[in-house]
Formats: structure tokens, sequence, C-alpha cells
């Protein structure tokens, strides 16, 4: 091929390239992105949700924007999620309520928790707190568990949802312990913390991001956390196994996923952004103070933990004979 003759192609393309048809995509993230949170406001959820979307606004210089849309244990905003067009642009924050527990619980879900999302990163782990009203005169979880007991079915226990990871953590330290309290469901976390500062409820056993700040201010009463080890954000609270019920072990966890198909680069840049975040000491303080453990990790270590919360939370379920229409 001569000199010129490929000039001129060379020419052409460059020039075809450049035409608004055959533009190249813009880089991710060009718009604004949405967390969708399938609670309320405040809730554990939400506060991650927050975080993490304050610092990817801050990097990548695009607003993003968390769309709270609470409901049916976090199953709308979760259908909501799955059904959102797979750019990268809607993702979801799920929990052990939506992607572990609520695929067994739920005789009908309008999406499947492993094949409907892109796993993109797990991002904390996070306690259950055992809190009470502070009008409750019990001052530690044995004397609680003696009260209650001395008062049969008298009083209420409050949870963001049927069938979340607060509802079943108390029905387990229930059947533990033999306890008859009645349950109160919510639509999110914050209706649950006001009405334990209010005393609605006597008490409630939560994801404990929500509830430091009020334990801290004196509003409410820590007797115990969960799973199996004390947590740095209140020390001095122990462990439900070490307040007087051996062998408890119950706890939640969060993290980002996308619409199934969205693209892999933009899977696995989210998923490196949120393992940086995660990682930034501001950010770690932040979860750590509220009871929170950042996690992170690739999508597919992300994608194998959802599979085993699956299959874990079915025999649990099973187990226990539960069902939600």
């Amino acid at each position: 091929m001569s000199a010129r003759i490929y000039a001129v192609i060379t020419s052409a393309v460059l020039l075809l390239a450049a035409q608004p048809g055959h533009a190249q995509p813009a880089a991710y993230p060009n718009k604004p992105i949405r967390i969708v949170v399938a609670y309320t406001p405040a809730g554990a959820t939400d506060i991650l949700a927050r975080t993490v979307g304050q610092k990817l606004t801050e990097t990548w210089g695009q607003p993003v924007i968390i769309d709270n849309r609470p409901g049916a244990n976090g199953n709308i905003g979760s259908e909501y999620a799955a059904k959102a067009t797979p750019d990268g642009y809607t993702l979801l924050m799920v929990t052990a309520g939506t992607h572990g527990i609520n695929p067994s619980l739920y005789r009908k879900l309008g999406f499947d928790a492993a094949k409907d999302f892109a796993a993109v990163s797990l991002v904390a782990m996070v306690p259950n707190i055992f809190v009470v009203n502070n009008a409750v005169p019990a001052k530690d979880l044995k004397e609680f568990i003696a009260y209650v007991k001395a008062n049969p079915g008298k009083f209420n226990y409050g949870s963001p949802g049927n069938g979340s990871t607060a509802h079943l953590s108390m029905e387990l330290f229930k059947s533990m312990t033999g306890l008859q309290m009645q349950h109160i469901p919510y639509k999110g976390s914050a209706g649950v913390l006001a009405d334990v500062i209010g005393g609605q409820i006597i008490t409630t056993m939560d994801n404990m991001p929500p509830y430091v700040p009020q334990v801290k201010a004196g509003k409410i009463r820590a007797l115990a956390v969960s799973p199996t080890r004390r947590s740095p954000a209140l020390p001095e609270v122990p462990t439900v196994a070490e307040a007087g019920v051996p062998g408890y072990d119950s706890g939640a966890w969060f993290g980002l996923v996308a619409p199934a198909n969205t693209p892999k680069d933009i899977v696995n840049k989210l998923s490196r952004e949120t393992a940086r975040i995660l990682k930034q000491p501001d950010v770690s303080a932040r979860l750590s103070d509220l009871g929170a453990e950042p996690v992170g990790g690739t999508p597919e270590q992300f994608a194998a933990h959802i599979k085993t919360e699956i299959a874990k939370w079915a025999k649990v379920i099973k187990e226990a004979n539960v069902e939600l229409q």
C-alpha cells in the first residue's frame, strides 16, 4: 500500500470516529448515581449507604443520591433495583435480610437475590445490640430475663420488620431463654429506636449503628451485643453469651450490588473504589464508632458470601417453620 493511500485511509477512519454517531462512550461515571436503600432513613443500611455515597461523590465529582424505598422487609426497594437499567447508575445497599433471609422467608419474591444482581462489595459486618428503655429496672441481661419471666406476656419488643435480622435474632433469644414477649414490626429502625426511647416498647435487638449514639447519650441502655465478641464502639458492654445466654450468636452484614448484566468493568471499578473508601481513616473511624466493621473485598468474594448466607438462613427458617406471604 502506498504512503498516499495509507494516509487517506487513516484520515477517513479518524474522521468517522469523530462523528457523533460513532463517539466513544463517556467514562463512568458521567452523571448522578443512585443508591437504593430498601429501608427508612436513619437505620444502619441508610447510614452505611450515605457514608459510602458521600465518599463516591468526593472522589468522582458526581452526586450520589440515596433513594429510600422501604416496605415489605426490604423487598420493595430490592425489586425496584433489580429491574433498573444495568448501567452502573443504580445500586442497592443489601443486607443479611434482603439477600440472606428473605429468599427463604417469602413464598414469592419479585426478584432472585443471587441471579438478578451483580455483587459489587461486602461493605460492613454489624453486630446486633440489645437495648432497653431506661425505665426498665433490669441493669444487666440476667436481671432482664428474670424481669420478663416474672411478667409473662406483658411486654413488647420491636424490630424493623417481620423476618428482619432483628426479628429473628430476638426470636432466637426468646427460644433460648423461654421468654414471652410480643413482636411489634416497624417499617425501619428509626421507629423502633424512637419507641424504645419513648417507652412504647421496652426492648429491641437491632443492628448497632443507629443505637450507639443514643446509648452514649444516656437515652437508652445497652445490656449486650452479638455475635461472639465485644464491639470497640461499646467495649464495656458484654456479648449476649457473656451476659448469660451461652452459645447465642447473631449479627448482620451489608453490601453493594448492581442489577445483573451491569458491565463487568463498571462493577470492578465500583468494587475497587468501595474498598479504597472503607480503608480511609475517617470512614473506618466513623463506622467503628457506630459498631460497624468495614470489610470490602472482590465481587466474587461477595457473591460467594451471599450464596452461603442464603443456604444458612434457609436451614434456620425451615427448622423454625417460618414463612411470610
